[in-house]
């Protein structure tokens, strides 16, 4: 009976999660009506239409090799993406506990963001040469801070009353963490670790593309070559596409089940 009480929450949870997309239904029907009208302004040249886009965004994703691009850039984003986010999360969690490690780390951080990152990438080419090292160590270096920052933030601010009221319940360390700090940790952790994924994508295609390594970064240089504006286009049609998939397919969904406390706060009906 409570199995099945949970799994009809969490299919209203995921209704009204599939329902509140209309917003970002609209949101895209604006950027398309504006993307028209630079069209209509500008001309083909400069700026294909959205419909032309997308039809050389479908037809890239009948060719076999397309696919294949996709996949690797993905696969890249994604793998210095989980880097980023264990090693971000692990080592602002310890900092986030300790003022002192915190105080020690921003000036680092700092300077690290300071660096773009295609000084980054030119290093990596360097030391790793035209591989997936070098995109996962540029993503490493440039998504690793802010994931930092959102987990010892998150550490830092926490209600520290809480903790206390389920230590005196009885609650161990462990548990107090996974019941009471981390639902607090992640609502200053996942903003970071979304940005730190949309960071992951944009700077795996750069490394594409000046390291000419393939995937989608080597495919917008090919366009870039041809002046092609709509391949260029679809491509990062495609790239932001797989963006969102990862996010909303992978990320949304964990931060939906560790803050389900928020909806308890919220009146029927009302949404942020």
């Amino acid at each position: 009976m409570a199995a099945g009480a949970g799994l009809l929450e969490r299919l209203g949870r995921l209704g009204r999660f599939v329902w509140s997309a209309w917003a970002g239904v609209a949101a895209l029907a604006l950027l398309a009506a504006v993307w028209q009208a630079g069209h209509e302004a500008y001309g083909d040249f400069i700026l294909p239409a959205p419909l032309a886009t997308l039809r050389a965004a479908a037809a890239l994703l009948t060719d076999p090799v397309a696919w294949q691009l996709l996949w690797l850039t993905t696969q890249r984003a994604l793998m210095g993406f989980f880097l980023a986010a264990a090693a971000g999360t692990l080592v602002g969690i310890v900092a986030g506990y300790s003022p002192a490690c915190l105080r020690l780390a921003r000036p680092l951080l700092t300077i690290t963001l300071g660096v773009p990152p295609i000084a980054w990438i030119v290093l990596a080419m360097i030391w790793f040469g035209a591989t997936d090292a070098t995109v996962a160590v540029t993503i490493l270096i440039a998504a690793t801070p802010l994931v930092f920052m959102g987990a010892a933030e998150g550490i830092a601010t926490r209600d520290r009353t809480l903790d206390a009221m389920a230590q005196v319940f009885g609650a161990g360390a462990i548990r107090r963490f996974t019941h009471v700090v981390a639902r607090q940790l992640a609502a200053h952790l996942f903003p970071a670790l979304i940005l730190a994924l949309g960071s992951a994508f944009k700077v795996a295609i750069m490394a594409e593309l000046l390291a000419n390594a393939g995937g989608i970064g080597s495919a917008l240089a090919r366009s870039r070559s041809l002046l092609d504006i709509a391949q260029a286009l679809a491509w990062v049609t495609l790239a932001v596409a797989a963006l969102i998939v990862v996010e909303y397919g992978l990320i949304r969904p964990v931060r939906s089940e560790l803050e389900r406390w928020r909806e308890a706060l919220q009146p029927w009906g009302v949404k942020r």
